[in-house]
């Protein structure tokens, strides 16, 4: 625990998908209760399980997968990009409701003192990149389209002023990430590859880690950034 009683940090370990995120935010997690009470969030779309199991429905269920993988194709939100037609959107903007639902909750358990370790965080750096907005408020759309375009932008803008005190970014070279995913398209993880490096997070401290290393070495450092960030806040290591 920390001894001065001060807020407990927040952890992100962030990544392209086949860069070990969750299984990194699963040792972190483990490693920071070793210094006191710790809980996990986790902060992307979700879309994918969400998605599969929307397509399970009667009647409706075609149509919004449809409308998921259309979304995942597109980049909407970057400059000159179009925003969705409105049942995409409405999927789009449905999924951001559960990320800001996740993020409020996690909020409560900070406020809580507890040590929070999110995979995956909200970004506004890259617009229409993973973890980013989606919409474009300059783009021509519906009023109710656009309507969603300026909350969700809004949102962003609130859930990223809450900046992590440590960023760990898990860095992957794009034929290992197709390796590990071979699910995935190879030009989404591209471009997910590309982006990663451009993420800021308004200035908070983030450490790189090159995830193509063996997981032990990739884990150990990342337990070594945790430990820095936990003591210089004043937790000490409970025995185990």
């Amino acid at each position: 625990m920390a001894s001065d009683g001060a807020r407990a940090p927040l952890i992100a370990v962030i990544g392209c998908d086949g860069s070990g995120k969750s299984t990194v935010s699963e040792a972190v997690l483990a490693w920071a209760k070793r210094f006191g009470p710790a809980e996990a969030v986790h902060l992307g779309k979700q879309s994918g399980n969400v998605g599969r199991a929307l397509a399970q429905l009667p009647f409706v269920g075609k149509s919004v997968d449809k409308a998921i993988v259309h979304q995942s194709k597109e980049t909407y939100g970057q400059r000159g990009a179009k925003n969705p037609k409105l049942l995409p959107a409405l999927v789009v903007f449905g999924f951001q409701l559960r990320r800001l639902r996740r993020f409020r909750r996690m909020m409560a358990l900070w406020k809580r003192n507890v040590i929070i370790v999110s995979d995956r965080f909200p970004q506004v750096d890259v617009p229409g990149a993973y973890d980013g907005t989606l919409f474009s408020t300059n783009s021509p759309a519906s009023p109710l389209v656009h309507w969603m375009a300026t909350r969700e932008r809004a949102q962003f803008e609130w859930m990223t002023s809450h900046r992590p005190d440590l960023v760990i970014r898990l860095n992957v070279d794009l034929d290992t990430a197709c390796a590990r995913k071979p699910d995935h398209r190879r030009d989404s993880l591209q471009k997910k590859v590309l982006a990663t490096p451009l993420f800021t997070f308004k200035g908070a401290p983030i450490v790189d880690i090159d995830s193509t290393q063996p997981l032990a070495d990739v884990i150990a450092q990342a337990r070594a950034a945790v430990t820095r960030t936990l003591t210089e806040r004043g937790y000490t290591q409970q025995a185990a």
